[in-house]
């Protein structure tokens, strides 16, 4: 037993067959063995080795795991056929790729996957599981490589010779012990699947056991056969799965962005199931003012689908938070825009916006499980957002809760995989995904160590999704906002508050642009938005201007005639500033303009 190692093919050599002393061992040992349950080979009959075939059909491929399908193998042999076995699979299979025949000059690279002996044999040091196999001490090219790897052939060594073991170990420390423990007969044999090499088994037997014979051989060769077609189905779904995952982490942001007075960790974490990967999603966006936007979502069902109409509900829901500050709103259009989706799909959705200014949530629920809330005091409770219709159902509209959080606070925000369990109800999942988040300290929840021992850890079914947030006070005074007048004094009010400001923050160097930016801003509100209301001014990587008003409509860039009195405002706006918008709020909606700091 090797866990990737040599042989030699030597058909009869040392046969007890021709040694009545050897015959005579043999028959000592098989009454020796009987009690372990390895039958002689005159009581291995035809009608024993089929039964035993037949039954590796329901033992070896339980799952999909191509390890767990290796391990299944070896222990499935030991000790009805050897003492010892060993199974070793390309690292080429085990990365998902096609198995072949191997070529190149020198060693292979191969992984032990799967090991299993007798307690005798318990001393013995073949290859750790996990390790890729290399000959320290033997470089050159072993007849294992040479008949099983470039042949694709089997290798027998009825009866071991002393140079044998080194051919077969992996070290010499390794041979000794085999040495040492009795072992004294080997057999090899490829795993081959669809014309493909995937790899090896060893298997070797101590002594009270009869050595392999040719018909071992045959028998070994059949179980390889089956056992390789196992090991291959565990490869095809492993890639394919490794594919949908990567589509779905593809779909997913890849980073989140740096927000005001915000600090957010996200996981995504898949399922092992062969059917756990899907449709959960989440977002974090930057909005206007320093806000921002977090989003969870669960599409129904599982594979590619799945994973499409997230995509595509999530970029629906990117493009809705540009234009709107609402989560209620939002989740009304992405219910619009569900059930326009060809493929009828439903999804559960939770959708919150963070305003830095007053430390608030406002929250909107389409039939997702409520956030929870950590107070930073040793306590925590969900949150009573309510529940609206999934996505997809046609019934809206959803209520909005503003939820204002104590500072040290964290809202957790996930999806059901966190939690689902197939033994207890929805409560008693939640209450347990409340005692874990409060056993984590501060800093582990903040790093997503609530995935790990959440109820659902140990035998999650599906995948989860998983949003903390914290909040992150703002550097004293980077955040102004104030109330303007609704009168013509605006424009003058908001021109001289804006030039204070940046005096006060050493950017003085910013005021021309700023206050003919602010001046365009609050003009707009008087004439099209029923007066300004509040004057927002942000100091971050970026200046952010902003101006709020309770228009409904919101503002384009239009051609102006030369001899048009207005309509050139936007124009100068969007020449002197990096980028402008505008954005709908609950009572109206704010007009915006960054800058660049200077260098």
């Amino acid at each position: 037993m090797n866990g990737g190692s040599g042989g030699r093919h030597l058909p009869g050599r040392g046969s007890a067959g021709r040694d009545p002393a050897g015959r005579r061992a043999a028959r000592e040992n098989v009454r020796f063995r009987r009690g372990r349950g390895v039958l002689p080979p005159d009581r291995f009959t035809m009608r024993s080795r089929l039964a035993w075939l037949n039954s590796a059909t329901t033992r070896i491929g339980t799952t999909l795991d191509l390890e767990r399908t290796a391990q299944e193998l070896a222990e499935f042999t030991v000790p009805r056929f050897a003492d010892g076995a060993a199974v070793d699979i390309l690292e080429s299979v085990l990365r998902g790729d096609e198995g072949s025949r191997w070529t190149e000059p020198g060693i292979p690279p191969m992984r032990a996957t799967a090991l299993c002996a007798i307690e005798e044999l318990s001393s013995l040091e073949p290859t750790p599981v996990g390790e890729t196999f290399v000959h320290a001490e033997q470089p050159h090219e072993t007849l294992l490589h040479r008949y099983c790897l470039r042949q694709g052939k089997p290798v027998l060594l009825s009866r071991m010779r002393d140079d044998d073991f080194l051919r077969v170990a992996p070290t010499a420390s390794a041979a000794a012990k085999m040495r040492a423990a009795g072992v004294h007969s080997y057999l090899a044999v490829p795993l081959i699947a669809r014309g493909l090499l995937l790899g090896s088994a060893d298997f070797v037997r101590a002594p009270g056991t009869p050595p392999f014979s040719t018909t071992d051989l045959a028998l070994a060769e059949q179980l390889a056969s089956k056992a390789a077609v196992f090991i291959d189905n565990a490869r095809l779904y492993g890639r394919e799965r490794e594919h949908v995952v990567s589509l779905q982490r593809s779909l997913l942001p890849r980073v989140n962005p740096t927000t005001p007075g915000l600090l957010v960790h996200s996981e995504y974490a898949p399922a092992a199931a062969h059917h756990g990967v899907g449709g959960d999603w989440y977002d974090v966006m930057a909005l206007p003012g320093g806000r921002t936007a977090l989003m969870v979502g669960d599409v129904m069902g599982h594979g590619l689908p799945a994973a499409a109409t997230m995509g595509r509900l999530r970029t629906v829901a990117r493009t809705l938070m540009t234009l709107d500050t609402a989560p209620e709103r939002i989740l009304a259009r992405l219910d619009l825009a569900t059930r326009d989706l060809e493929d009828e799909q439903v999804a559960t959705c939770l959708c919150a916006v963070y305003d830095p200014a007053d430390s608030t949530y406002t929250l909107a629920s389409a039939g997702h499980l409520p956030p929870l809330l950590l107070d930073g005091r040793g306590g925590g409770e969900f949150v009573p957002v309510p529940i609206g219709a999934p996505l997809g159902a046609g019934v809206i509209p959803y209520d909005p809760l503003r939820l204002r959080v104590p500072e040290g606070a964290h809202l957790v925000m996930y999806t059901d995989g966190l939690v689902k369990s197939r033994e207890e109800d929805v409560d008693a999942q939640l209450g347990r995904l409340r005692s874990a988040a409060l056993d984590l300290t501060p800093e582990a929840l903040r790093q997503g160590g609530l995935v790990e021992c959440a109820s659902a850890s140990a035998a999650r079914f599906d995948e989860a999704v998983l949003l903390v947030t914290a909040d992150s006070p703002l550097p004293a005074g980077d955040l102004r906002v104030w109330k303007l007048p609704q009168d013509g004094r605006a424009a003058s009010v908001a021109r001289g508050l804006v030039t204070e400001q940046l005096a006060a923050w050493g950017l003085a160097e910013l005021a021309d642009v700023s206050e003919l930016v602010v001046s365009e801003l609050v003009g707009n509100a008087l004439r099209y938005g029923n007066g300004p209301g509040e004057l927002r001014l942000l100091r971050g990587e970026r200046l952010v201007v902003e101006v709020s008003d309770t228009g409904p409509d919101l503002p384009q860039i239009q051609h102006a005639d030369l001899s048009d009195e207005g309509g050139r405002g936007l124009q100068l706006i969007n020449m002197l500033c990096r980028r402008w918008g505008s954005c709908r709020t609950v009572t109206g909606k704010v007009v915006w303009a960054e800058q660049n700091m200077p260098s």
